[in-house]
């Protein structure tokens, strides 16, 4: 008899690493800054610091 196709394997998923980000001093742990090229902000307060 023929023999029957089987279906290509998927690819393994890819995971982030962990990306250690500071947290923002006025609100506190739970809230981050975000990392941009030249500083970094907190959108909820608005606090920033230059790199």
């Amino acid at each position: 008899m023929a023999e029957e196709k089987k279906a290509p394997a998927k690819p393994a998923k890819k995971v982030k690493g962990y990306v250690a980000h500071r947290m923002c001093p006025k609100c506190g742990s739970g809230v981050r800054l975000a990392e941009h090229k030249d500083r970094r902000s907190c959108g909820k307060c608005g606090y920033f610091e230059k790199k």
